[in-house]
């Protein structure tokens, strides 16, 4: 088979591994344990062979080839019930249920794609720990993957998303060498070396209801649950910095974007595999604006957003499809040279009926974790999932902060009164 050609946006993104870990409960007394485990196995196989590029190599961050090199695949056994586990509400534990550490800074381009570790508790539960790289792999892109394996796993080859592979590529055209100031610029948004901690935090319906009535305004009568959690975590974030510093400076919310359902076309980017994302970025400069209201942010992160529209992400496809991200980095330059400070960047990906819903036959998962620590070169970012919960209406945010704005976030009376320190989850599993 011939290499992959990687998109543009692959080539902007790093290679790093998110990770995500789904909680299945497993409550089927006739359930087969090894029967299970043999047919995961034999049904990612299958699931491998039509995303095939998951099993090769990154070469010159131009293509992926060595289609033999396959996916590690692992399976351990944790030696607590599940129900137990989910009750302790702490996320450092997470990464022992995936096979490489999360959101380290990578080097090698001999790492693989994709890293599996199937997780059996004492109960007959089990945990699929996911590993994906970055450098191939959205959120999305990943969606797909664990639908189909999901189908094959239960003999629903009809449910398979057949995976559009080279397409991206053909729109978003790769470069044969990025700009130097470009990588420059991609790495600092994506790593600052600092001591960082992860923390669950909780927004039941009742605090999601009052944040949309104080962050609605005449622009944005009615905001979402991703737009009020959001912009309610950057505002209490940014003001910890901000106490930190002993001044305010400018600071950058980065919202992922996926592109596929804001092209002209839908369609046209239907099951397209690869980093089919951008960064929306809103900024707030103390020098123009001193209070972090809600609503405004809001409204300022609406507005931005909103451009992510079918005429600019057209702009994107095809030979001059580098001007548009040749003028982001000049902008983004621009503004980390107003300052004598390097602003605080906090990114924001949402992972909204995106692995909740990847079922096996065993039913919906009983919860879903992002990850752990992650590695000492990262970034302020937060991942927002759906509760599992009763209501589905309600968040559960990862946030992944340096640990001094940590410590005075979770002191944050005004913070605290909105969002609750992990999700009690169902204790009946």
């Amino acid at each position: 088979m011939e290499p992959k050609k990687l998109c543009l946006f692959d080539q902007l993104t790093p290679s790093t591994y998110p990770e995500v870990v789904i909680f299945y409960s497993m409550n089927d007394p006739n359930l087969d344990l090894d029967k299970t485990l043999i047919q995961l196995k034999k049904s990612l196989s299958e699931t491998l062979t039509l995303f095939y590029p998951l099993s090769g190599k990154t070469k010159n961050n131009l293509y992926i080839e060595d289609y033999d090199t396959g996916v590690p695949y692992w399976e351990a056994k944790v030696n607590c019930r599940m129900s137990d586990y989910l009750q302790l509400r702490e996320t450092e534990s997470l990464n022992k249920f995936v096979a490489i550490h999360p959101f380290t800074k990578e080097k090698d381009n001999s790492d693989p794609q994709l890293a599996i570790q199937v997780n059996v508790f004492s109960c007959g539960g089990i945990a699929l720990g996911v590993s994906l790289n970055h450098k191939q792999l959205d959120g999305e892109t990943l969606s797909y993957f664990l639908k189909s394996w999901a189908a094959l796993f239960t003999g629903s080859p009809h449910k398979v998303v057949i995976p559009q592979l080279s397409k991206a590529a053909s729109f978003f055209l790769p470069q044969t060498e990025l700009p130097p100031n470009c990588v420059a610029l991609m790495d600092q948004l994506w790593f600052k070396k600092s001591n960082y901690v992860t923390k669950r935090f909780y927004f039941n319906n009742k605090a999601i209801s009052t944040l949309k009535s104080l962050g609605k305004s005449e622009t944005v009568p009615s905001p979402t649950r991703n737009d009020v959690v959001s912009c309610f975590i950057w505002k209490h974030a940014t003001e910890a910095s901000w106490a930190i510093s002993g001044k305010p400076r400018i600071s950058v919310a980065a919202h992922a974007v996926n592109m596929r359902p804001r092209m002209k076309n839908p369609r046209s980017l239907e099951n397209c595999t690869g980093n089919l994302f951008w960064w929306a970025s809103i900024i707030v400069n103390p020098a123009q604006k001193a209070e972090l209201e809600l609503s405004q942010l809001v409204a300022l992160t609406n507005e931005i957003v909103s451009e992510f529209n079918g005429d600019y992400l057209e702009s994107m496809v095809g030979e001059a499809g580098f001007e548009p991200i040749s003028d982001f980095v000049t902008q983004l330059e621009s503004m980390m040279g107003m300052d004598s400070e390097k602003p605080d960047i906090f990114a924001f990906t949402n992972w909204k009926n995106t692995f909740n819903v990847v079922d096996f036959g065993w039913g919906n998962p009983v919860w879903v974790g992002a990850h752990g620590k992650v590695g000492p070169e990262f970034r302020n970012m937060v991942v927002l999932i759906d509760s599992q919960g009763s209501n589905d209406k309600e968040v559960e945010a990862f946030v992944t902060l340096e640990d001094r704005q940590m410590a005075i976030l979770e002191s944050d009376s005004q913070f605290l009164a909105f969002a609750g320190n992990g999700h009690n989850i169902n204790s009946s599993l």
